[in-house]
């Protein structure tokens, strides 16, 4: 398993802590210093099963800069679908954190520790 991480994050840092109690094995990335590509985005997003505008901190300076709000200029649907990943890839602080990619195939954003368990708990997943 791999957990996407900002070590400035309280909730990274929690999730980390979970992980480490329960001792599982993990790889962390810091994805702010290994910047995921599109493709990386993509195929974390497929295993989420959501949209890029679902993982996006749209409170973030970035986001505001970009106009993420507006609707009309960054719709929400397929035909923005890679405009949206594209901004994901050129600003990672956008992606929302901690990302966990369980061994199953599937991922899980990590923000509580019930979404930590859920990632512990699914199949294939070393502890």
């Amino acid at each position: 398993m791999e957990i996407w991480i900002n070590p400035a994050c309280s909730k990274c840092r929690s999730a980390l802590s979970l992980l480490d109690a329960e001792g599982a094995e993990y790889t962390v990335r810091r994805y702010l210093e290994d910047v995921p590509s599109e493709d990386e985005i993509r195929d974390v997003l497929d295993r989420l099963g959501l949209e890029p505008w679902d993982i996006t901190r749209t409170q973030e300076a970035a986001a505001k800069e970009l106009g993420l709000s507006d609707r009309a200029a960054w719709p929400r649907d397929a035909s923005a679908r890679d405009r949206w990943v594209a901004a994901l890839a050129r600003h990672p602080k956008l992606i929302q954190r901690p990302i966990i990619t369980a061994e199953d195939g599937t991922a899980v954003v990590a923000r509580t520790e019930d979404a930590v368990r859920d990632a512990l708990a699914r199949p294939g997943t070393a502890s």
